[in-house]
Parts: structure tokens; C-alpha cells; sequence
């Protein structure tokens, strides 16, 4: 068992498993039903493992292959003499294929269908979803949906067959209602919906099983997107040999902080410094010249009341970013039309985006972040349509654009157009505070100064940002503010 960073489509899942059971050349086949057998045995390891006390287990079982699942993993318990209730949302005589044979087995061991799922859910030391498996396309009907209640409504721990009940595979929203999963154990493909959108809240911790799968069948499939890892990430950092100076790590011009908001310009430009750039600069208002310098006396700060970016200041630097606190008046607008229109690598965040929909300019030498709302916003969409499907949110962000493209949230997306969307997983829900997009744009923006691929460098900043999130929430998520990040960006930076 190892975890994989390769993400699939439900469909490229289903073609992985036809893969295995066809077979080829160097690898005989899987039949079908050994691996509905394989796919029990995981769940039933894992949850020996690690409830190695549980005795009493309802198995909730629907339709399909996930219900034949759970049937043998019935059959699995019974043998290790549990008591095993099943309860089932279907008629189990429509079943067909290995799910009517997995039904017949878990028969042959002599055991009944339980009639009473609120006496079931009581007594249960332990519940397994295998109502619903990948090809769920459309919400669950209302009995389905109240069956979720009462499920979720239990504290007893719940073990998703691959994914939980009623989360889209492809997208991670919820189709009307879905299982709330302490575990998933996921099967021969990891489902690129489980880690974005809404999935954060109901797959609970992602455990990868490949099934024995021969790594032919996986030679013989692109992924639909990438997980980003830790380690993967480490290894893209730049080194400093033992004569570097600032001239050589970078000069970012910051741009914003208007009226009422120089509190953003300052925590970009912390993050920047803490992130490695050698010199940042920023453009404000004159009455903020004074609060961020004394806050950061490190950063050149120029005031500016008529929008007119000097133009010794553009020649210094080598990157702009241009969005935090820069506001919606006039002075914003006329600053982010001079931005737009120089040769420097760009990062446009907050108030830049938007302005954006009202300009045709070239963006290839750009990184935009927008949330959800923002990206509405680019798109002339509503909020409720980017979260439905995020993936497909980014590939028109990037169609419409042509910029890299974050699209940030409970499990933010990267993509350049080029690449498969990367899927960054770390992060909490302490990060719904605000400045913590400032201090991402800083990250980022300083990262592409100091010579970083604008795409590496969104890839390389949102794990930085997100793992730094993570460090500074081990003492507790709620009251973490966005400056609480800075040390341990720079802990994570020199890894």
C-alpha cells in the first residue's frame, strides 16, 4: 500500500481497473471479482488496524460495485466472528454482475438484513459506507438523503468504501447530501474530487490502496491532475552559494494599500522578505508611508497621491504585485493600467482582479489568485458555479487569461495551461482569517523575483504558505493570524 500523487477522473479509474482485468503482454489479468475481493480485504485491514476492539459493524450497502464491496467485506467480519449487521438501501435481487455474487456469498455464511436502521446505528462500534460508488451523477433522493442524516448524526466512527456516499468523484461537491467520513479508503486510482471543494469535510483521512495493480496498468494512463507533496516540493527550492548578494535575489515592487488598508501591503511585504527576496519595495498612499516602515523598516515604501509609478523605481525592479489593499477607485484603476502594461513578471491578487474583466491585456508573464468569489467575478459566474467545479473553474480562468492561475480554497488549484492542475493538500480551516491571501501573493511574487518559474513558484508558494498555516495551527486553529506564518515561512524556505 503507498500513496500516490497521481489524481484520476472516476472514468479514468474505472479504465485503470478495465486495464487490469484485460491484462497485457508483461502482466496477466485481474478477474473482475478478484479484485472486489482485494478491495474488501483493504477496508477490512484497515479497520483492524486501526479499531483492533471493534466487535459490532453496520455495513450500509447500495448499488453497484461499492455495494458488492461491502458485502464481502460483511463476509470478511462474520468469518472473523463479528457481530455484522447489514442494512441495504436497495432491493439486493437487482443486483448484478460481482456485486450479485459478492450478495450470494455473504448468503452462503447465513446471515439476515437488518429491518431497524436507527436500532442498528445505536448498537454499531463501527459503520461502513458502501452505498454509493464513483458514477454518482445526480443528488440522492430524499429517503437516501435522510438515511445520510441519520448517519451523520452518529459520533461513531464511519469508514467510506472508496469514497464517501454522495461526494461527486470528479469535482467534490455534494450532491445534495453526503456521508461525513472519519476514513476513505480509496481504490487503484485516488479521486481527484476527494481533495478539493467541499471533500475536506466529508473524506476525513485518505487511506491509498492500489490493489496489486501492476505498475504496466499505470504506465498506460495520464493522471487528470497532481497531488502536490512535501517532499516533491523541498526539492525545488534554490540554493545560495556562498557569495550571494541582494542584487541577485530579487527586487519586488508591491503595489496597493489605499485608503484604510495599508495593513495588506505590509503583510505582503513581510512575507516577501521572509520568503527570501533581496529588496522589496512599495507603492501606497503618502498617509501610510510612516505605519509601514514602522512596522517593517526594511521595506522602501513611496507615497504616492497621483497615481504615476516612478519610473527609476519599475526600472529597479525585476517583479510587480499589484492587489492588496489596492481598492476600486481611480487611483487603483489607473495604477493596475500602468502595471498591466510593463515588461516585468506580474502577480495580481484582491482588488487588481477586479478590474481585470475590463482588460485586454497580455497576462502570459502573469500569476492571478483569486478565490472563489473573485474568480466569479472573472468568469461572470456566481460563487455557487466555481465551487461546483473547481477544475473546470480553472481551465477557463486559464482560457480567458492566459496567466498561471491559483485558484485558492479548502484544497487550492495551480494550473499553467501546460501541466496537469496541480491539487496543493495541506492547509486549515484556520486560515479563514484576514491577510492570509496577502501574505500568499507576497510568497509568491517574492519567489518568481528571485528567479522561479512563475508556475513553479505558484505551486512552490501555495505548499509554503498552506504547510506554514499548518505549522502555526498545531497550537490551535482558531485566532491564527496571518502574521503568525512568518516564521515558519522562513523555517520552511531553508529546508
Amino acid at each position: 500500500m503507498f500513496f500516490s500523487h497521481r489524481l484520476y477522473s472516476a472514468q479514468q479509474s474505472r479504465e485503470l481497473e478495465q486495464l487490469a482485468i484485460e491484462g497485457n503482454a508483461s502482466d496477466d489479468g485481474i478477474a473482475s471479482y478478484e479484485l472486489m475481493q482485494r478491495a474488501a480485504t483493504a477496508v477490512t485491514e484497515f479497520y483492524q488496524l486501526k479499531f483492533p476492539q471493534i466487535h459490532s459493524i453496520l455495513i450500509l450497502t447500495g448499488a453497484g460495485n461499492n455495494a458488492g464491496d461491502g458485502y464481502l467485506i460483511a463476509k470478511q467480519a462474520i468469518e472473523q466472528d463479528r457481530n455484522v449487521m447489514v442494512y441495504s438501501l436497495v432491493d439486493p435481487q437487482d443486483l448484478i454482475s460481482d456485486a450479485a455474487n459478492a450478495y450470494q456469498d455473504w448468503l452462503d455464511v447465513g446471515e439476515e438484513f437488518e429491518d431497524d436502521l436507527a436500532s442498528a446505528l445505536n448498537s454499531a462500534d463501527l459503520i461502513i459506507d458502501a452505498i454509493l460508488g464513483t458514477g454518482l451523477q445526480r443528488d440522492l433522493t430524499p429517503a437516501w438523503s435522510a438515511i445520510v442524516d441519520q448517519v451523520n448524526d452518529m459520533e461513531t466512527p464511519v469508514i467510506a468504501v472508496d469514497l464517501p456516499s454522495g461526494l461527486n468523484a470528479d469535482t467534490g461537491a455534494v450532491m445534495g447530501n453526503a456521508i461525513i467520513a472519519d476514513y476513505s479508503v480509496c481504490f487503484i486510482g485516488l479521486k481527484k474530487g476527494m481533495f478539493t471543494a467541499q471533500a475536506r469535510k466529508y473524506c476525513g483521512e485518505i487511506i491509498f490502496n492500489d490493489l496489486q495493480l501492476p505498475a504496466s496498468v499505470y504506465a498506460q494512463s495520464n493522471e487528470d491532475a497532481h497531488l502536490l507533496s512535501g517532499e516533491e516540493i523541498s526539492t525545488q527550492l534554490l540554493q545560495r552559494d556562498a557569495c550571494t548578494h541582494k542584487g541577485q535575489t530579487g527586487h519586488l515592487l508591491i503595489v496597493g494599500g489605499n485608503y484604510g488598508m495599508c495593513g495588506a501591503v505590509i503583510l505582503a511585504a513581510q512575507a516577501a522578505l521572509r520568503a527570501g527576496v533581496g529588496r522589496v519595495s512599495v507603492v501606497t498612499r503618502p498617509e501610510h508611508v510612516a505605519a509601514v516602515v514602522s512596522v517593517q523598516p526594511e521595506v522602501m515604501v513611496y507615497g504616492l497621491n497621483e497615481p504615476i509609478l516612478p519610473a527609476e523605481l519599475l526600472q529597479r525592479a525585476n517583479t510587480i504585485a499589484i492587489g492588496p489593499g489596492l481598492g476600486r477607485d481611480e487611483w487603483a484603476r489607473s495604477l493596475l493600467d500602468q502595471v498591466l502594461y510593463q515588461p516585468h513578471y506580474k502577480l495580481l491578487d484582491a482588488d487588481a482582479l477586479f478590474f481585470l474583466p475590463d482588460h485586454a491585456a497580455d497576462l502570459s508573464d502573469a500569476v492571478i489568485t483569486p478565490h472563489p468569489g473573485e474568480a466569479a467575478n472573472l468568469l461572470v459566474s456566481e460563487i455557487i458555479d466555481i465551487e461546483q467545479d473547481r477544475f473546470q473553474a480553472i481551465e477557463r480562468l486559464y482560457a480567458e487569461y492566459n496567466a498561471v492561475v491559483v485558484l485558492k480554497g479548502a484544497g487550492s488549484l495551480i494550473y499553467d495551461g501546460e501541466n496537469p492542475i496541480e491539487v496543493c493538500p495541506f492547509g486549515n480551516p484556520g486560515m479563514a482569517t484576514a491577510g492570509m491571501g496577502d501574505v500568499l501573493s507576497g510568497i509568491i511574487a517574492a519567489l518568481i523575483a528571485q528567479g522561479y518559474d512563475k508556475s513553479e513558484a505558484a505551486k512552490l508558494g501555495v505548499c509554503l504558505h498552506s504547510q506554514a498555516a499548518d505549522m502555526a495551527a498545531e497550537s490551535g486553529q482558531t485566532g491564527l493570524l496571518a502574521s503568525d506564518l512568518f516564521p515558519f515561512i522562513r523555517q520552511l524556505i531553508n529546508y
